[in-house]
């Protein structure tokens, strides 16, 4: 639901200040967990937050649909084609497995020990997971310091899983006939793993280490152990052993539409009513295109998870070097353990979110977000933060307008009412630099770039204007 907050908002340059709900900013309360130290918001968390969803409303500001430029191109005189081509890999999700071993492209090589490389573009989602785990402490540490009882934080977790499950459903739907029962989307998984999380979250920390490995070791018997029903065509999938999406023994159980998590949605996605139209591979369902499955969100629990516990540490630790080294050092471990994994019993596989998949990117955004916290709560650069902070603290907001309005705000707002001064500034630059191109061929070329840059921009502007004004999504 949106509001609109009367009260001021927290500052992202005076951390130590916290909204109080009757409108006043006073110094946070300490609870006794936190033993006298502060639970103020943390920048980096918004700061990362707002990062990771101004790389989604930019689609990587265009890097990937550049890099499909064909040739002959006149693009190509100007930019390296391979170079592009290495920097394009991270913003767009590889075919199936998701590690590499560094310098390669090609995850069928190099020894699987020797595999820590992973494109940008695949962290996305676990980042926006483990934010959604790590925000959990400090919203129910602030409920209860409003006096919200248990009942109606379950009850509120519940409701915000149910509402999340559903704006997935209608983002798949949009250009459907009717409803598209389909659960694969952000959203929509983090509502189906969100109550599983809160419950557990309620348990002893030691309780939650133990959940998290329960969760890894069942999902990986699952798919390890459950024969998959029928004959395998791949060609009749969606699957090509080209891009490798097919693998060997003895991971032939995690090859692309062919395991127990899609066996499910065959059955699963069958109990709904399909959208009406003449489409074989969905009337009835029979796989998904891209190898994604409703159950991703089981093992996923653990990145929510990890983040939850992530969170609960930082939330209590001093604002220091030290905290900073602390998550330096789990990002390592965190990623170690799925190389290791990804090793000896399961591959690293994004698409169906593998229990080395779960661990292995845990890492690496734990890694991302002790940067943010170094610069951000151990540096206090807080102007740094603001430009962040300000799509950050209005993360939902920003998902649905990338989703549903960029092909609106590029056609009705950039092109129709500043067509001209982008036209305007590529001939300026075509006259100072002396190109040989003019200012409408410079416009062609890095046209995937204009695009996405000015939707970017608008959507932040869109944003700042609710910062300014008070008003967030939230749910």
């Amino acid at each position: 639901m949106a509001y609109k907050i009367k009260e001021s908002t927290p500052d992202p340059k005076r951390p130590e200040e916290t909204v109080q709900p009757q409108g006043k900013t006073v110094a946070a309360k300490p609870s006794s967990e936190a033993s006298g130290r502060s639970l103020s918001r943390l920048t980096s968390l918004d700061a990362f937050r707002g990062f990771i969803m101004i790389m989604l409303a930019a689609n990587g500001f265009g890097t990937y649909a550049l890099s499909q430029t064909e040739e002959p191109s006149q693009l190509w005189t100007i930019i390296d084609h391979q170079t592009l081509e290495k920097i394009a890999f991270h913003f767009e999700h590889p075919p199936w497995q998701s590690n590499f071993v560094p310098g390669s492209m090609d995850a069928g090589e190099g020894n699987a020990w020797a595999k820590w490389k992973v494109s940008f573009w695949d962290l996305i989602q676990p980042a926006f997971m483990f934010m959604v785990g790590m925000a959990m402490p400090f919203s129910y540490s602030r409920r209860s310091r409003e006096g919200q009882s248990r009942w109606r934080m379950i009850l509120h977790a519940l409701i915000r899983a149910v509402v999340l499950v559903l704006l997935g459903v209608f983002l798949y739907s949009r250009n459907e006939p009717s409803t598209h029962w389909l659960f694969t989307n952000v959203l929509a998984q983090i509502g189906l793993g969100y109550f599983i999380l809160f419950l557990i979250f309620q348990l002893s920390r030691r309780w939650q280490w133990a959940s998290l490995a329960a969760v890894l070791v069942v999902t990986t018997c699952i798919m390890q152990f459950a024969p998959p029903t029928g004959q395998y065509v791949p060609e009749l999938v969606n699957a090509s052993y080209e891009q490798g999406e097919i693998l060997a023994p003895p991971y032939e159980r995690w090859s692309k539409n062919w395991n127990a998590f899609s066996d499910f949605d065959v059955w699963f996605l069958n109990q709904f009513p399909r959208p009406e139209r003449d489409d074989p591979e969905e009337i009835p369902f029979r796989f998904n295109r891209g190898g994604y499955t409703t159950l991703n969100f089981l093992p996923s629990i653990v990145t929510m998870l990890l983040g939850a516990i992530i969170g609960q540490f930082v939330m209590t630790a001093p604002r220091s070097a030290k905290t900073f080294w602390v998550l330096v050092g789990a990002a390592l471990l965190c990623t170690s353990l799925g190389v290791f994994a990804g090793a000896t019993c399961c591959p690293i596989i994004k698409r169906i979110w593998t229990p080395a998949w779960a661990l292995f990117s845990g890492g690496y955004v734990i890694g991302m977000l002790a940067i943010f916290y170094l610069i951000f709560d151990v540096w206090s650069l807080k102007r740094l933060a603001f430009p962040l902070v300000v799509v950050g603290m209005n993360s939902i907001a920003v998902y649905m307008m990338g989703q549903m309005l960029k092909g609106w705000i590029y056609r009705e707002i950039v092109t129709r009412h500043f067509g001209w001064l982008i036209h305007s500034g590529l001939n300026q630059v075509a006259r100072m630099t002396d190109s040989r191109f003019t200012g409408a061929e410079l416009f062609d070329m890095f046209h995937p770039v204009i695009q996405a840059t000015s939707v970017a921009l608008v959507i932040w502007l869109i944003c700042y204007w609710m910062f300014r004004q008070r008003i967030f999504i939230r749910i």
